[in-house]
C-alpha cells in the first residue's frame, strides 16, 4: 500500500522490450536507503517490484499488459518518474490509500496558472469518472491530490508549488497521459451496496415428473 506522498522523482535509464518480458531500470536515491530486492516502488503510480538495484538505480520486471494499459507504456530514457515506497507499518499517513494498481489513463487537457496555484483539467472515461467526486481523493501518476471540479467527462485539481516542484507535474503538458486510480473505499462501498444474488431455485420438474403426469 502506498499514500500518494511522492518521495522523490527518478529518471528512467532504460525501457527494454523484449518478446513477452519487459523491464525498466530507473536511477533513483532516496528509495534506495533501505531497498531489497522484493519490495514494492510505485512509479507514476504503478506498483511494481524491484528485482535488482545498484548503489544509484533499481530495475523492475514489467508486463507488457502493464506497458500498453499505462502511461508507463510512453516512458524512455531520460523521462522523470515520480517514486514512493511501500508506506511502512508505523509510517505517517500524509496523502490517502493507494493501492498502485492504476484503474486507468487519463489526458490532460488544459493547465492554468491561478495566483501561485495551477489548476490541471483531466479528462477520463466514464469507469473512473463515476468514482471521482468533489472534495474527493485521486492519484494522479502515484499523486495523492484533492478534487477541486468535476464535470460529466473530466476533473480539475489546484496543485500548490511544491507539488509541482517535487512531482513530474511540473514536466507535464496538454495532452501528455497520465496514470489514474480512483479512491478504493469509494469502489468498495459500491460492492457493498449492490445487493446479493438471490440464490436459484430449483423447480423439481423433471421428464420422469411430466411422463407420471401424463406430458
Amino acid at each position: 500500500m502506498f499514500t500518494g506522498i511522492v518521495e522523490e522523482i527518478g529518471t528512467v535509464r532504460t525501457v527494454q522490450r523484449t518478446g513477452n518480458s519487459s523491464f525498466i531500470e530507473i536511477q533513483a536515491k532516496t528509495v534506495l536507503e533501505d531497498v531489497h530486492d522484493g519490495d514494492s516502488i510505485a512509479v507514476n503510480g504503478v506498483c511494481l517490484t524491484v528485482t535488482s538495484f545498484t548503489g544509484d538505480s533499481f530495475r523492475a520486471d514489467v508486463m507488457n499488459e502493464t506497458l500498453s494499459r499505462s502511461s508507463l507504456g510512453g516512458l524512455k530514457s531520460g523521462s522523470p518518474v515520480d517514486l514512493e515506497r511501500a508506506m511502512a507499518a508505523g509510517g505517517r499517513f500524509g496523502g490517502h490509500i493507494v493501492s498502485g494498481h492504476i484503474d486507468g489513463t487519463g489526458t490532460i487537457t488544459d493547465i492554468k496558472k491561478d495566483g501561485i496555484a495551477h489548476w490541471y483539467t483531466v479528462s477520463a472515461p466514464p469507469e473512473i469518472m463515476r468514482y471521482i467526486v468533489e472534495k474527493g481523493s485521486i492519484a494522479i501518476d502515484g499523486i495523492s491530490l484533492t478534487v477541486a471540479k468535476v464535470t460529466d467527462n473530466s476533473f480539475s485539481v489546484s496543485i500548490i508549488p511544491h507539488t509541482a516542484e517535487k512531482t513530474v507535474l511540473s514536466y507535464k503538458k496538454a495532452g501528455d497521459i497520465v496514470n489514474l486510480e480512483n479512491d478504493i473505499v469509494g469502489k468498495y462501498i459500491e460492492k457493498l451496496m449492490q445487493p446479493a444474488e438471490a440464490p436459484k431455485q430449483e423447480s423439481g420438474i423433471t421428464l420422469d415428473f411430466l411422463a407420471k403426469n401424463g406430458f
